[in-house]
């Protein structure tokens, strides 16, 4: 019998070399999207997604809004199956994110976006799925099966993927350059120790997760994760959002993780992390040295959007012993299954 964790263990090593294979088979599909999108110039983009899958959709909107200057606005997939209304998305993108392809309100909610004028896209990890039939251009994620219920390659697959979309369309070397380094950095991430978490989130009942920019998609992220794989209760803000009400919930028997972002949004968060441990609260929050109490390590700053992927990864490694810790099995988390069909 396989020890607990095992196949999310094995996830993880893999996640570097499927971001390294995604560099070929995304290179033409992104290419002739790009050639699409420059030759039209979209002027939304509309996004659907469900689970993790919509956590990196929200990596994707805040790629596009702050490097395209495009706005990127979620689906409400329910418009299209329950209340059988039409967008008018003409002159849109429509962007739909999954691992299996195989829910019905994503497949549903394409075929109204195309019918309503958008350009459809599927970012999905099987091209052979009906997600993939009805999108007009496919980017595969190249993540391969997955062994752990928790599908972490493919998220991270995810947002390789769209960090990969987003440098072709702006034509940035220094994201070209990220991406590139992405394998070796992953994998450099899947090594840090972030044992100083260990202790007060094994015995937490609950807890919060913030980011802010880049990292909001890997906080919302990491609270779903405690969630599915420790049974942990979590709820994921931005630093912004958090001052507005649920700051009152502070107290040193209630952590918080805060995922840093490396651009201009990184003071803010030092300063609330301050504010907090200046407040009794249980503090912890990644940092490149990692030295202090209550600091995780995360690798050496190169590019924002990047480095918030190297910190998910981080994060995963973590999650597998956490889970362990907490007597939890993460590949096969209670009420769960592996492809959730949603109408």
């Amino acid at each position: 019998m396989m020890p607990l964790g095992a196949g999310a263990a094995a996830d993880l090593r893999e996640t570097p070399e499927a971001v390294r294979r995604q560099a070929d088979s995304l290179a033409a599909p992104v290419a002739a999207l790009v050639r699409e999108l420059l030759r039209r110039p979209p002027v939304g983009v509309v996004t659907c997604a469900r689970g993790s899958s919509a956590h990196a959709a929200s990596f994707a909107k805040h790629l596009i809004e702050l490097h395209v200057g495009i706005p990127v606005a979620a689906a409400a997939p329910n418009i299209a199956t329950i209340y059988h209304r039409p967008l008018r998305l003409k002159d849109h993108l429509f962007l739909a994110i999954s691992q299996s392809g195989r829910s019905d309100d994503l497949i549903e909610t394409t075929i109204m976006a195309k019918a309503g004028g958008a350009l459809t896209v599927a970012l999905v990890n099987d091209p052979e799925s009906r997600l993939a039939a009805v999108a007009e251009i496919i980017l595969p994620l190249g993540a391969g099966p997955e062994r752990s219920i928790a599908a972490t390659k493919s998220f991270t697959a995810s947002l390789a993927g769209l960090l990969r979309l987003t440098a072709q369309w702006t034509g940035s070397d220094a994201m070209r350059a990220a991406c590139d380094g992405l394998p070796a950095r992953l994998a450099a991430a899947s090594e840090l120790d972030w044992s100083e978490a260990l202790d007060p989130l094994a015995i937490a009942h609950s807890l919060l997760t913030i980011g802010r920019g880049s990292t909001l998609a890997i906080a919302r992220e990491a609270a779903l994760k405690f969630k599915e794989a420790c049974a942990l209760h979590a709820e994921a803000f931005s630093s912004a959002e958090f001052r507005h009400g649920p700051i009152t919930l502070i107290a040193s028997a209630y952590p918080v993780l805060i995922f840093a972002p490396t651009d201009e949004a990184a003071a803010g968060l030092s300063d609330l992390a301050a504010e907090l441990t200046g407040r009794g609260g249980c503090v912890l929050m990644t940092q490149p040295d990692g030295k202090p109490p209550g600091r995780l390590p995360a690798l050496p700053a190169v590019q924002p959007d990047a480095d918030a992927i190297c910190l998910i990864q981080s994060f995963y490694g973590f999650l597998i012993r956490l889970a362990s810790r907490r007597g939890c099995d993460i590949d096969r988390p209670r009420h769960l299954q592996k492809v959730t069909r949603t109408r």
